[in-house]
């Protein structure tokens, strides 16, 4: 997230020198969509009930009179640096939020987690107009080292020109070393807590699936709605923190606005 803070600051410091691009010609300019999303998410992983809000500033830039790209609600941060044709690949960042003990009484005991930086690569395929897949592999540092590898596929129809609809399945794997910090109970934690001692290990940690709404207001201005919904599996599931205090169901909503301009390059 605070990749995303970064980078967006930066894209907005070159607004007041942005030329629009008023005629007909856009070799040499750039579509920049800037904006933010609201993120209603459980607290922790496997929480039962107990959600926060996280605003998440959102960035994309293409080519001018490119189409719109396909944007899942989570996707990671990432940028293509190899296009060929409807392949795409680049560097991808995540966040993963910190847990902390104090802020609800069901970790009591279980310590806090840091927070989460992950980083790899991004791969997308778009088999047709209205199906598009994308895999993400990241090493995570910080508050866990392991990895996690998020799979996507999603099924996008246009309703009008101006509103567009979106659903797919999802899963995640991870490792142990990202699954351990998360969902194991150590014996000084099983003493603390009440909860039974459990060793955690990877493998699939959840799937499911999520739906989008987009509308475009304007060519400048498009608003969105979307859920997630995924379902922890494996030791994720198993774990006593879920099993006995949360719940393996998780949900995500989330609304978002974007502004989008033309630029030329500075380059």
């Amino acid at each position: 997230m605070l990749r995303r803070i970064v980078l967006a600051a930066i894209f907005a410091t070159t607004l007041p020198v942005a030329a629009m691009a008023v005629d007909t010609d856009k070799t040499g300019y750039w579509t920049v969509a800037v904006g933010f999303d609201g993120w209603f998410l459980p607290r922790w992983q496997g929480s039962d009930g107990n959600y926060i809000f996280a605003p998440v500033p959102l960035l994309d830039v293409r080519k001018a009179g490119t189409p719109e790209r396909f944007h899942g609600p989570r996707d990671g941060f990432g940028m293509a640096l190899l296009e060929l044709g409807q392949f795409r690949a680049g560097p991808v960042v995540a966040i993963r939020l910190p847990r902390k003990e104090y802020k609800d009484v069901k970790l009591t005991g279980l310590g806090d987690v840091d927070t989460a930086y992950e980083f790899g690569v991004f791969t997308e395929y778009m088999w047709a107009p209205w199906l598009r897949t994308r895999a993400e592999v990241r090493q995570g540092t910080g508050g866990h080292h392991g990895v996690v590898a998020d799979l996507f596929a999603d099924a996008i129809g246009a309703i009008s020109r101006q509103l567009t609809v979106s659903a797919g399945p999802r899963i995640t794997l991870a490792t142990d070393s990202a699954t351990s910090p998360y969902f194991s109970i150590t014996s000084a934690q099983s003493a603390a807590s009440g909860l039974p001692v459990f060793d955690a290990k990877g493998g699939v940690r959840a799937y499911g699936a999520g739906a989008k709404a987009r509308y475009l207001w304007t060519q400048q201005w498009g608003t969105h709605v979307f859920v997630e919904y995924e379902r922890l599996a494996g030791d994720a599931k198993n774990s006593p923190l879920v099993a006995l205090r949360g719940s393996p169901d998780q949900w995500m909503f989330g609304a978002g606005v974007t502004y989008s301009f033309d630029m030329r390059s500075w380059w």
